[in-house]
């Protein structure tokens, strides 16, 4: 059960939106700054979680929000490769670092957890490199799902390995 800084994090003005998709119901946490967090099902397992959403108040008329679904409907058509969001992180500088690699891998391409880390000069921080991805609040949107391991086998995903292998199913489509 992962937990992500942006609890602690999140402004005032913080609210939630829900959306359907092909792979679950996905909740968004938005706010005037932008887009901080795209969560599954599977988070809610988690009790801060709940107690967050239980805080927020819906809209589904923020900006970011229309946004984003409509950049997700997309992408789950095949129509969008790359999404143009004003989205907010809340990490370590690391964290940050491997973010910004996970949004360099071009869609449909997978690479392993020790190609991300090389690529960020360190090829023995790939388990720190698994760590931070596992971080990531912006799933889809910051491509964690395109990392895989050194073997080829699907590891580690916040949404759940069946989910990422849809997400990889689908890039291969398109």
């Amino acid at each position: 059960m992962r937990s992500l800084k942006l609890i602690d994090s999140l402004p005032q003005d913080a609210v939630y939106f829900q959306m359907d998709s092909p792979v679950e119901r996905l909740t968004l946490m938005g706010s005037s700054q932008g887009l901080h967090a795209v969560l599954w099902d599977c988070d809610f397992q988690n009790p801060k979680y709940i107690n967050l959403l239980a805080q927020l108040k819906k809209n589904n008329n923020l900006e970011i929000f229309l946004k984003a679904e409509k950049q997700l409907t997309e992408y789950f058509l095949g129509q969008r490769k790359k999404f143009d969001l004003d989205l907010v992180l809340y990490g370590t500088a690391f964290q940050k670092q491997a973010w910004a690699e996970l949004s360099k891998i071009p869609y449909g391409q997978t690479i392993s957890y020790g190609e991300q880390a090389g690529n960020m000069g360190d090829t023995n921080k790939a388990r720190a490199v698994g760590m931070a991805n596992g971080q990531n609040p912006l799933s889809i949107i910051i491509p964690c799902h395109r990392v895989i391991g050194a073997n080829g086998k699907l590891t580690g995903f916040g949404g759940g390995l069946d989910k990422k292998e849809f997400l990889l199913g689908l890039e291969r489509c398109f």
